[in-house]
Parts: structure tokens; C-alpha cells; sequence
């Protein structure tokens, strides 16, 4: 048997025995990639390293990263698909390559020092090559080097072996994947992933990143060539202990076991399954110390989702109490080690679910009523569904539930095109490329340290930043305040950005130790628990600066490059987190 901790800590001690370096984990809340919601890999907070930046930390990396993943979440109820998961991973930024990548996911897998798994039930795939990049012909002969049986090697195409760009352009290639037998006894001659989807389960992905695909749609060699590896704990564990499906590992179990005890029908598995995966995942977004609370916009949005769905599933399973917070209680207390910020937070979680549970069941009680209005001779027309659904949050779920028959064509068919019209508008908002580094992006970005360090300047050292999202357009800054600000003390902070950008300051960087740094007076969460090195920008001379800040982040090289800065919007994010969204000249 091994635990998630225990994998954890294998996984670390094997690279960090090959070289790498340990760097911690990312929030969940991505800071300056306007492309995505979420963290969902590893490697988001990496892109500038992986497109030739120099990372402070060396080129061989290793972590342990929390992730959420949005696409997969009509599957949630199966034996694998989480919302939230964690992952491991590991990097090489132009150092090693395929040969070194596989023969270090081989060991780690098969040693008996470290997880010992039987050679005889793992297969992998490669790409099979396509119009864009030839057939992976190094990697398979890396496996059969091995000792990789040639039927054990599946060439799959682009859309099960291949990673990126995540946007138009950027550094993308082939990747290679493990997969551990899962069926009876051993695997039948033949056998692999690419003819028996259910019997071999994806444990491992290395990546290579040895193309980089151009504006034009040309796929050409990268000049810096990287490995991207991702390995899912909860998966991986599941498969290690022999476990039927994910929610037997000891990071999911006592919740599920929680929510199995709250429930009056204990024979619909998939509800129970749902409500384990959605509070979870909710808990751990809104644990981030970004701060994200319910909401009708962007990642609150994702976590209301999650929170009505496990109420109504917790429905099915004839739990007609307020429950959220008691699951949610065992999520902290289960996930806290190794993810502090849960206890550091912990009230503010409690406190926004039991607000957010009162609201939807108000929706459910109110909706009940509207239903019986809208009733004409037993049936509900499409319209009339869709009317409840927008107008009132009435779920169609529910709908169905209380047994009155509606014309479903209908209302999928208004659904959809809402559904699209809402598509349209998100890729409009989070358009510009994984980790956009566009000079739009760079100004605004670099406007963000001078924002930060006039409102410590006008309201106290007590500023601390809880929260950044960037768009081409504007800049959205969230930080701990207890009340608004005045009109006065706006203008003041703008004032004072738009000063230091009359003057021209030289905007640089310099890696330096964690310790160096609180010396120098930077700011940053400092949560760094390796001692490595930290890339810190300094806004200003060394002895005369205005602003010093741990970042990775894109930046301008002088301060005049902003033109000018514009707060448009000082609003509550959350409880004692105000929010301020702003604009720089052009």
C-alpha cells in the first residue's frame, strides 16, 4: 500500500537523486495567462522558462502542482476524472531530451527502490506522425531498448499523443504515455492502449517540446527543446494499491465516507462520487489565498457550479439539509498537509459556502413555486424551462424531478444557443496565447508592481496582493483592504503610478536567495520551502527604488513605455479584498 503523501515525497527524491531542483507549486489562479480559468498543469507557471527564460531555480526541475480541469467534468462520477487533482512533475529546460526523459520514467516506474511496478503490465504509446511532424520512431525505440515489447507500443495520432500550442502559436510536439494494466491476470498477447481503452490506465506523459508552431501554422524546430512530464497522484496511487477507482485513495476516502453517511439512499454511487469530487474541488479553489468566492463571472462562476451541482445531487440521494460545510470541513482536514493555505482560509471558505447553500436553496424553494405558475395543462414548453433556468437559476434537473413533463428539444436547443453565445464572448475575453506575452500584456503587468506599491504608500503596509488577472485590455488587482477607498485616496495612488511613469525608472531583475530578498525589502508570499533562488524586479535603482517584488512575470524595461495609467474601478472582491481594474496609455 502507498499513500499519496508517500508518492509525493518518491517522486521528489528520485528527480532531486537525478539533479532537479524542487520548486513549489503555483496557485490554482493563474496570474498572467489571460488564455485560462485555471491552473490545470504543471508547466503554466513555466511558459516563459520553456520558451528560452532563464529560470532561477537551474534547468532540471521537479513538483508537485494542485490543478482543476473544467473539460472533463460530464465525466466526474466515473472511476478516474477529478476536478481537482493533483500532479507531479518534472521538467528539463533545454537540458536532457527523450532518451534521458524515458529512461527516468522507466526507472522510477519499474525499480524496486522506488515503485517497483511489474514490467509485464505496462504498455505506452507514441505519435503516430501526421502532415504537421513525422512518426516518433526515437521514442519507440527508446521503449524497446528497454524492454518494451513492440505490441506493447501503441502509435497513436495527434489527439492522444501530442501536446500544444495551448494558443495559436508556441512550443508544442509529441508526447510519450504510460499505461498500467488494470484487467485481470496479465495482459493477452497484442494488448495495448491503442485496442483496449479499458483495461490500461494512463499513469504517466512525458512531453517533448521540440517544435514550435509559427503564425502562419507552421510546425518548426523549437531552439530551445524542453520535457514536459505530468504524472496524476490520485490516479497513479489508485493503480499502485489495486484500488477499482479513485475514490478509495486516502486523499478522497474519508470524504466520500462522509457524504455516504449523509445520505438516506446509499445505493446511487455516481451522486455520492460527484458530491466527493465537486465540494473538493471547490474547497481548494476557494482555499487559494487568491480568494476566489461564488460568483456569476470567470472562476467563481466554475466554483457555484460546483456547489449547486453537489447540492443537487445531494438531493438525489435525500439529503434535504444544509450539508456543504460538513463535507467541506473534511476536505480541509484531509487535503491541509501538504496545502496549508486550506486552514489559513478556513473561515472564509466556511463562511462563503453557508452563504452560497442558503442562496441556492432559496432558488430551489422560489423555483418550486415559479414551476407550478408556469404549468399549463401539466407541461412546460422549452421556452418556458429556459425562462426558469436564466431568469431564476431553476435548475432543468430539477424540473425533471418534480415530475412535469417539458419539451426538452426545445429547451436544449435555446441552452445550446445560449451556451454559444457565452463561448464566443469567453474566447473573446481570455484570447491572446498561453502566458501572453505581448507588450499590452507586459505594460500592464509591470503597471500592476507600481499599483501595488502606491496603495501600501496611501493605505498601509497591510496591502498585500490576494489576486492579479491580465488581459490585453486592462489589469485587475485584488488586495487585502478592510473598507473602500475614497475618491481621494484613488486619485492619490493613481497620481502617484502615473508620477513614477513621468520619470522614466529602468525596470530590472536579479536572482537572488529567498532570504536576500525580505532584506532588500521585496515583496512576495515567500512560501518558497527549498531555499532556491528567486527572480526579483525592481522598479527603480538599487538604492533608490519604488517598487521590489518576487515575480516571473513579463515586464517593460523602463517605466515610460506605461504612457499613462487610468484606474476605471475600485469594487469588493470579497470579504476585506477589494479589487481594482485599470488601464494604461497608448
Amino acid at each position: 500500500m502507498i499513500t499519496t503523501k508517500e508518492l509525493r515525497q518518491k517522486y521528489l527524491d528520485f528527480f532531486v537523486s537525478k539533479n532537479h531542483t524542487i520548486i513549489d507549486g503555483a496557485s490554482l489562479i493563474p496570474e498572467n495567462d489571460p488564455t485560462v480559468l485555471f491552473t490545470t498543469a504543471g508547466m503554466h507557471p513555466l511558459v516563459p522558462y520553456l520558451m528560452g527564460e532563464k529560470h532561477p531555480s537551474g534547468n532540471r526541475l521537479v513538483n508537485y502542482q494542485k490543478c482543476i480541469r473544467t473539460g472533463d467534468i460530464e465525466e466526474v462520477g466515473d472511476n478516474t476524472h477529478l476536478t481537482f487533482f493533483e500532479m507531479l512533475g518534472n521538467w528539463s529546460l533545454g537540458d536532457y531530451f527523450k532518451q534521458e526523459a524515458i529512461e527516468y520514467s522507466w526507472e522510477f516506474l519499474t525499480s524496486e527502490k522506488w515503485l517497483g511496478l511489474d514490467k509485464n503490465k505496462i504498455a505506452v504509446s507514441v505519435f503516430a506522425g501526421d502532415k504537421d511532424a513525422p512518426r516518433d520512431e526515437e521514442s519507440a525505440k527508446i521503449w524497446l531498448a528497454l524492454g518494451v515489447p513492440k505490441h506493447k507500443i501503441a502509435y497513436l495520432p495527434k489527439k492522444n499523443n501530442w501536446w500544444g500550442p495551448a494558443g495559436k502559436t508556441g512550443p508544442c510536439g509529441p508526447d510519450t504515455e504510460m499505461f498500467y494494466w488494470v484487467g485481470e491476470g496479465l495482459p493477452p498477447q497484442g494488448s495495448n492502449p491503442g485496442n483496449d481503452e479499458t483495461n490500461w490506465v494512463e499513469i504517466w506523459n512525458d512531453v517533448f517540446m521540440q517544435y514550435y508552431k509559427d503564425e502562419t501554422g507552421n510546425y518548426i524546430q523549437a531552439q530551445q527543446k524542453n520535457v514536459d512530464t505530468g504524472m496524476g497522484l490520485e490516479r497513479t496511487v489508485a493503480v499502485l494499491n489495486n484500488y477499482h477507482d479513485v475514490y478509495q485513495v486516502d486523499t478522497l476516502k474519508p470524504i466520500y465516507n462522509r457524504v455516504l453517511d449523509l445520505a438516506v439512499v446509499k445505493n446511487n454511487i455516481k451522486a455520492v462520487r460527484i458530491i466527493t469530487d465537486h465540494i473538493r474541488a471547490a474547497v481548494m479553489i476557494m482555499g487559494d489565498d487568491q480568494g476566489v468566492v461564488p460568483a456569476n463571472v470567470d472562476q467563481g462562476y466554475v466554483v457555484r457550479r460546483l456547489l449547486r451541482a453537489a447540492i443537487r445531487r445531494g438531493r438525489e440521494l435525500g439529503i434535504d439539509s444544509y450539508f456543504l460545510q460538513d463535507i467541506a470541513q473534511v476536505v480541509i482536514e484531509t487535503l491541509n498537509n501538504p496545502y496549508q493555505e486550506l486552514f489559513r482560509n478556513k473561515q472564509r471558505i466556511i463562511s462563503e459556502i453557508s452563504i452560497e447553500e442558503e442562496k441556492f436553496n432559496k432558488v430551489l424553494n422560489e423555483g418550486e413555486k415559479k414551476v407550478k405558475q408556469f404549468i399549463s395543462n401539466g407541461k412546460l414548453s422549452g421556452e418556458e424551462a429556459f425562462q426558469l433556468y436564466t431568469t431564476y437559476g431553476y435548475p432543468i434537473d430539477e424540473i425533471k424531478r418534480l415530475g412535469v413533463e417539458v419539451d426538452l428539444d426545445s429547451f436544449y436547443e435555446k441552452l445550446k444557443a445560449h451556451q454559444e453565445l457565452s463561448r464566443v464572448g469567453s474566447e473573446q475575453k481570455f484570447a491572446g496565447g498561453l502566458a501572453d506575452h505581448s507588450e499590452e500584456v507586459k505594460r500592464l503587468h509591470t503597471a500592476t508592481h507600481l499599483l501595488h506599491a502606491a496603495l501600501r504608500k496611501v493605505l498601509g503596509d497591510h496591502v498585500a496582493q490576494k489576486g492579479s488577472n491580465i488581459t490585453k485590455d486592462r489589469l485587475r488587482f485584488d488586495f487585502s483592504h478592510p473598507t473602500k477607498m475614497t475618491p481621494a485616496e484613488i486619485q492619490q495612488v493613481e497620481d502617484m503610478v502615473n508620477e513614477q511613469i513621468k520619470k522614466h525608472l529602468r525596470v530590472w531583475w536579479t536572482e537572488m536567495t529567498v532570504t536576500e530578498a525580505k532584506q532588500k525589502g521585496a515583496l512576495g508570499l515567500f512560501v518558497q520551502k527549498y531555499g532556491e533562488k528567486v527572480k526579483v524586479y525592481t522598479v527603480g535603482e538599487e538604492n533608490d527604488w519604488f517598487s521590489r517584488e518576487l515575480c516571473g512575470g513579463p515586464h517593460v524595461e523602463n517605466t515610460a513605455e506605461l504612457v499613462s495609467f487610468k484606474i476605471i474601478k475600485e469594487e469588493a472582491s470579497s470579504a476585506g479584498v477589494r479589487r481594482i481594474k485599470a488601464v494604461v496609455g497608448k
